[in-house]
């Protein structure tokens, strides 16, 4: 989970959005790179509460189909092989990927040659300016962020003035939500942390660079084109379109044309390096018919983690994977509360954690949790078993069998689940206020969007707290009416007894 704390080192968040299935993996940072999260920089400083006026000059409008027709000449005359795909406009998403012939289930589509594939290592246009990145060892993401804006600002003299030119001038991202909007539509949901602590790390990775490279060689790095607004843009490029090819390494990359696919949670498709072919490729499973439009996964991601780095939210109840962070803590009344706090600390936890909750149930870790929560002083021996399997870091997972605490236990996830529903009842009855906003008919046509995407997520979060309270309930009262039948059968055993 992303940690809203402002002094831990920064980028250990900043990871791709993991289209491969398989699973991502956090980037480790050189020790010679420091770039961490500053306290002055990650407080509710001006560049994040303004929102954008004027926006980055280039790129385009999300739905644009022109920039999009000279980005698929340039690929082709750049070696791109000739495509059984074509971008359109389309229903799920504003571009996207059609096919124009019959696709076969399990056939190989795109075939990006690498030489088209943007990565750590690509050539800079302005080489000086790639030279002192490198000297300062910046590590992936805010070397490729950096990058980003170099060439875009470089305009037609740059090799990827086509592709720039066919990126969204403002990505579909939390990014460019303001803190007051964040506050208002997403009060009801765990998302909100999460997107406080995103903004605040690009904000901490901009003063960073600023305070570390770009004051010291301004001729390079000029503040009119290296500022917080374009490195808003550049990492809202990175959440939303950076992959991990696992064949090429691992390395992070920016795949053109393969990022104009739209994200499906009914297919496990995804990018990756081929090598018998040399080229960035994705196998379809599932057959497509001429027209229709072609998807791949974007990773096993729930709801609110679309929203956070793509700007969507699946319609309720399609998306499979889908899940909701569920905040659990300690009682600070408990007795024993000393003895479980220093239990958990003692495996890397804290009085309050969160747990994915899923409509298929909850995990092990959960319950392990929940255990140690309602176990009375007589147990303190068994506190730190528990805090083992609540942090699931033993070499294989514990067994969670306290039989004596299991109504305690599902009872205080119950009242934990209760209490989440409640919230976000709360907040789609209308019950919390609106974001103040200027009144004119894009402001006006934004503000209706964010609210809708906040609306969207949150039913979608609650069907799956329903879900819990009700598996929850049932379950309790099976535990209770098994209770009430073994106390009737011992009475009349004692009854028969005294006959």
């Amino acid at each position: 989970m992303a940690s809203t704390t402002t002094a831990t080192t920064l980028h250990t968040q900043f990871r791709p959005p993991s289209r491969p299935r398989t699973p991502r993996r956090i980037h480790k940072y050189p020790s010679s790179c420091c770039f961490s999260v500053r306290a002055a920089a990650a407080s509710a400083s001006a560049p994040a509460q303004r929102e954008a006026a004027a926006g980055v000059p280039w790129g385009c409008e999300i739905e644009s189909l022109e920039s999009a027709a000279s980005l698929e000449r340039w690929l082709t005359n750049s070696g791109l092989p000739e495509q059984r795909l074509a971008l359109e406009k389309v229903d799920v998403g504003e571009r996207g990927l059609v096919a124009l012939k019959n696709v076969r289930n399990g056939e190989k589509l795109l075939f990006v040659p690498p030489s088209l594939v943007i990565t750590a290592d690509s050539e800079w246009s302005n080489r000086e300016v790639g030279e002192v990145m490198k000297r300062y060892s910046v590590p992936d993401w805010p070397l490729l962020a950096t990058y980003l804006i170099s060439e875009a600002s470089l305009e037609g003299s740059s090799r990827w003035s086509s592709y720039i030119d066919a990126l969204p001038r403002q990505p579909y991202s939390l990014l460019y939500w303001t803190r007051t909007e964040i506050d208002a539509y997403l009060v009801a949901s765990p998302i909100r942390e999460r997107a406080i602590s995103r903004i605040s790390d690009v904000i901490g990775t901009y003063n960073d660079l600023r305070d570390r490279i770009f004051s010291k060689h301004s001729d390079l790095f000029p503040e009119e084109v290296y500022n917080m607004e374009t490195f808003k843009w550049s990492f809202g490029i990175l959440f939303s379109r950076l992959v991990r090819l696992e064949s090429m390494d691992g390395r992070v990359a920016l795949v053109p044309w393969a990022d104009m696919l739209n994200h499906s949670p009914e297919v496990d498709a995804f990018l990756d390096y081929d090598k018998s072919s040399q080229g960035i490729v994705f196998t379809t499973d599932r057959s497509y018919q001429p027209g229709e439009q072609v998807f791949i996964s974007y990773g096993k991601k729930s709801s609110g983690e679309l929203l956070l780095s793509y700007g969507f939210v699946p319609k309720e109840g399609t998306n499979p994977n889908d899940s909701v962070e569920f905040l659990v803590s300690l009682n600070k009344s408990d007795e024993c509360y000393k003895e479980k706090l220093q239990a958990l600390k003692r495996h890397g936890l804290s009085e309050s954690e969160s747990f994915p909750l899923r409509v298929t149930g909850w995990p092990v870790e959960l319950m392990a949790y929940a255990f140690l929560v309602v176990s009375p002083p007589e147990m303190i021996q068994r506190f730190d078993e528990m805090a083992v399997a609540a942090s699931n870091k033993g070499s294989s997972k514990p067994a969670v069998n306290y039989p004596e605490l299991d109504e305690e236990a599902l009872q205080f996830i119950l009242d934990c689940c209760e209490s989440s529903i409640k919230r976000y009842t709360k907040y789609l009855e209308g019950a919390k206020g609106s974001a103040e906003v200027s009144i004119n008919s894009k402001q006006a046509n934004r503000t209706l969007l964010l609210k809708q995407l906040a609306r969207d997520l949150c039913i979608s979060e609650r069907r799956i707290l329903y879900r819990s309270q009700y598996i929850l309930r049932r379950r309790l009262r099976d535990m209770r009416a098994g209770g009430e039948l073994k106390a009737l059968s011992l009475f009349n055993g004692l009854r028969n007894l005294f006959k």
